[in-house]
């Protein structure tokens, strides 16, 4: 995609360099004109003539002023350059570990004002992904769309068998239009950077890159689709209370452009004034849902604000939209049980560990003084309610405590906080009062249970076993070219310790047995894992796969046995 190669490549399509032009253009009115003449960004289009700023200089008393003099133009631009910077700036707004607070407080407020699109162009999108008429499967379809984003634009519509649907048609173009966008943003980003150690230091350049990574996700209704079915099945089997509700999806109308889904009647979360107390109970009890969802399944809906939950007329909670949705690793997920585990017992020490093991930094920070300032920074916020906390707060004192001691969280990390914070917005909108810590406590026995379950040790057994088989049949092998590598350029090593050859002979010796029994013991505990006690009477109940385990763990005791017998 990158197409600023020599000569910037500008001059490939007249629609880049027009948009170059306007991009510049709109910069330059909204106070950014010095920064263009400084970093000679008007100088890849010939006669360009910058146009003159709307706004005096950026020179004022205080940091705190200049901040928010930057923010409140860089807000303007984007809002004024449309989709792709809007959702930029909105992701910088949720970068709080690199921005100051005033640029971010600004970009805060950027909100999506698209304008529609005209019923034919959405019709020619229809028509195009059911290649047919629209009639042909639609009743009717409200030619006034019920929302506008934007990447999409949403209609009310019936099908011809009578069920009340949803059809979000993507924008005609709008990949393109992202793609130029998301050129020019990394050329821009890569030119200030290069001249600047400071700003390279933020590392801008990997956010552009996160940023235009996520949103492909959106402009894919195919992933919105999957994402919408995962989360249906995950709610299916842990949702007991019947909180939620996920729309049921139509695979046969829907595709990459188009997505056709169950229309939902309901109020928005965000049109609510009050809550009667078996409502804000659900509220509670889906909150403890979604921290379970993230952390026994590490997939979680990361754009939760008050417009994408429905309280239906069913009297269940609606979550629509699944275009941007947070995946976590298993191993991210036991380091975020571990935080949060900590967080919850006040244990800062380890703490410290836990966020070092996932972090990012070139030089260890000092241990003790992270500890204190983490601890000094936190604690106030800890074992408070939502309406007491100020999730916000929260996340920027902990980012900007490990920041200050140049510790860095991975992206995925940010996407959770930001989605915890939203999450704790809809709740102070709708004035629930609970306490987050005291439910993470209560959840975490259970989220244990199932990241800990027989069949998740069982599986890890196995591949533990087939890694350490491997181990054992490539490391001499290897290990024996090496040294032959080594001896045919012309080195050796002429060791001769005196006294302690045996005593290393045994410590050698007991290591390999050690390793041997090891993997006994482990497929000990897969073939008994397969066995049902309730249902085993005699020894011929036992599972054929249970005795394979078993033979083969003693095949290796046996030969561990031989090793040792043979070298004492």
């Amino acid at each position: 995609m990158d197409i600023f190669k020599t000569g910037m490549g500008l001059s490939k399509t007249i629609k880049n360099v027009s948009r170059f032009r306007e991009i510049l253009a709109v910069f330059a009115r909204n106070g950014f004109d010095e920064i263009i003449r400084k970093y000679g960004m008007d100088s890849y289009i010939p006669n360009f003539v910058i146009p003159r700023s709307r706004f005096e200089n950026l020179d004022v008393e205080s940091d705190a002023e200049f901040w928010k003099s930057f923010g409140y133009r860089l807000r303007k631009s984007c809002e004024e350059l449309g989709p792709s910077f809007v959702k930029f700036g909105q992701l910088l707004a949720t970068r709080e570990d690199i921005l100051p607070a005033p640029i971010v407080e600004e970009l805060k407020q950027l909100q999506n004002n698209a304008k529609g699109i005209t019923f034919a162009e959405a019709v020619s999108v229809i028509e195009d992904n059911l290649q047919s008429n629209y009639k042909n499967t639609f009743a009717e379809i409200n030619e006034n769309p019920i929302g506008t984003a934007s990447i999409g634009v949403v209609y009310k519509a019936k099908l011809n068998t009578g069920e009340d649907v949803v059809i979000k048609v993507r924008r005609p173009n709008i990949r393109q239009k992202i793609e130029t966008d998301f050129q020019i943003i990394s050329f821009l980003v890569s030119k200030i950077e290069k001249a600047s150690d400071d700003l390279k230091y933020l590392g801008l350049s990997r956010v552009v890159d996160d940023f235009f990574s996520s949103i492909e996700s959106e402009l894919n209704y195919h992933i919105e689709a999957s994402n919408a079915k995962k989360m249906k099945g995950i709610l299916d089997e842990m949702d007991t209370d019947k909180v939620f509700h996920v729309p049921h999806i139509y695979s046969d109308f829907s595709s990459e452009n188009m997505i056709v889904m169950e229309f939902f009647r309901g109020i928005p979360f965000n049109e609510i004034k009050t809550l009667d107390q078996d409502l804000e109970k659900k509220m509670i009890l889906g909150v403890g849902q979604f921290i379970r969802t993230l952390l026994s399944h590490g997939f979680f809906h990361a754009d939760l604000h008050g417009g994408n939950f429905l309280h239906l007329e069913s009297n269940e909670i609606g979550i629509i939209d699944f275009g941007l949705i947070g995946n976590l690793s298993k191993s991210s997920r036991l380091n975020l049980i571990a935080i949060l585990y900590a967080l919850v017992n006040n244990n800062f020490e380890n703490l410290v560990c836990e966020f070092l093991d996932v972090a990012e930094f070139e030089k260890i920070p000092n241990y003790d003084i992270l500890t204190n300032d983490l601890k000094k920074n936190l604690s106030p916020y800890l074992g408070l309610s939502v309406q007491e906390t100020d999730m916000n707060l929260l996340v920027q004192s902990m980012v900007s405590t490990l920041s200050k001691h140049e510790v860095y969280l991975p992206r995925e990390w940010y996407v959770i906080f930001r989605a915890l914070i939203t999450l704790d917005g809809v709740g102070k909108s709708l004035d629930i009062d609970f306490n987050v810590y005291d439910l993470i406590n209560r959840e975490l026995p259970r989220i244990s249970q199932d990241l800990f379950s027989k069949e998740a040790l069982t599986e890890e057994g196995i591949w533990m076993a087939r890694d350490v088989l491997g181990s054992l049949k490539y490391v001499p092998r290897h290990l024996k070219w090496f040294l032959k590598d080594l001896s045919n350029k012309g080195y050796s090593f002429d060791i001769n310790l005196l006294g302690l050859k045996n005593e290393i002979s045994k410590i050698n010796q007991s290591i390999q047995f050690l390793g041997l029994i090891f993997i006994v013991c482990t497929m000990l505990y897969i073939g008994a894992s397969f066995i049902d006690s309730s249902q085993v009477t005699s020894f011929s109940d036992i599972p054929v796969i249970s005795l394979i385990f078993w033979s083969l763990s003693f095949l290796i005791f046996i030969r561990s046995m031989i090793l040792v017998r043979g070298k004492s």
